[in-house]
């Protein structure tokens, strides 16, 4: 009998999509989706600080983890008794296309996986089709604040983002999500300022403060599961996306 331990949000929700929801015996306190469904899931701590115990006792006969949100200590100490570990890195939205191949054939659900790839294909042309009509924009992309975090070209939200001509500042780092201070360029060369709803909770009251220091500059608060988050909910999110590039140039017409 498949038992599906699953240490990343976006994953334990395609799993839901898959119509795996009954495999899962554990799951992060950061998967929180499709609410409602998951709450009879066992908690077995964050991403990065699993409780590796509790993981075990769940008997797992499957690890779902990823490169960026899992710690690979813990993930190599969990592999000695978990006998089948999913890796994933997804870098761009059509990475996506490989995932669903891959959970599909993983977890014999190659059929349902196939329509997740027909309803992305559809959204990712529909956003296609509308590129050549946006001209390039600079964004700066805030994750975190107090030191304020944003992310670089490399990143999966960055290559989201260029999916609607919008280009994420600043272009040259070493860190994939590098900090910036108050006085870096990056404040000014940006179009547009994105506020995310995670990893850092941001709220009209951080888009106000800003848009004192930076006025006629769109400050805009987006939803970071619909921009950052792979698996299943990227459809949805491609949709949003070209919404939202819709309403920065309206901002900027209006500034």
């Amino acid at each position: 009998m498949r038992r599906v331990a699953s240490l990343v949000p976006s994953l334990t929700e395609l799993l839901f999509a898959l119509d795996l929801g009954d495999s899962i015996v554990a799951r992060t306190g950061f998967c929180i989706h499709p609410r409602g469904k998951v709450r009879r899931i066992p908690k077995v701590g964050g991403t990065k600080d699993v409780d590796l115990v509790k993981v075990i006792a769940c008997k797992p006969t499957h690890l779902v983890v990823n490169i960026d949100e899992n710690d690979r200590e813990q993930v190599a100490v969990l592999r000695e008794s978990i006998p089948h570990v999913v890796v994933t890195h997804p870098l761009c939205p059509d990475d996506n296309l490989t995932l669903y191949r891959e959970f599909g054939r993983i977890f014999d659900r190659a059929d349902r996986a196939q329509e997740l790839a027909t309803q992305y294909s559809q959204a990712r042309h529909e956003i296609h089709a509308r590129a050549s009509e946006w001209r390039p924009k600079s964004v700066l992309y805030l994750i975190w604040k107090d030191p304020w975090f944003t992310i670089s070209p490399p990143t999966y939200i960055s290559a989201m983002l260029a999916l609607a001509n919008l280009r994420s500042l600043p272009v040259r780092s070493t860190a994939r999500y590098p900090s910036i201070t108050d006085d870096d360029a990056a404040w000014q060369q940006a179009d547009a300022i994105l506020l995310s709803s995670e990893p850092y909770a941001f709220r009209t009251r951080h888009a106000d403060a800003l848009a004192g220091r930076f006025p006629g500059k769109p400050i805009l608060l987006v939803d970071g599961e619909l921009l950052s988050w792979y698996g299943s909910r990227v459809i949805e999110g491609l949709r949003y996306l070209e919404a939202l590039r819709v309403q920065i140039d309206r901002g900027l017409e209006t500034a």
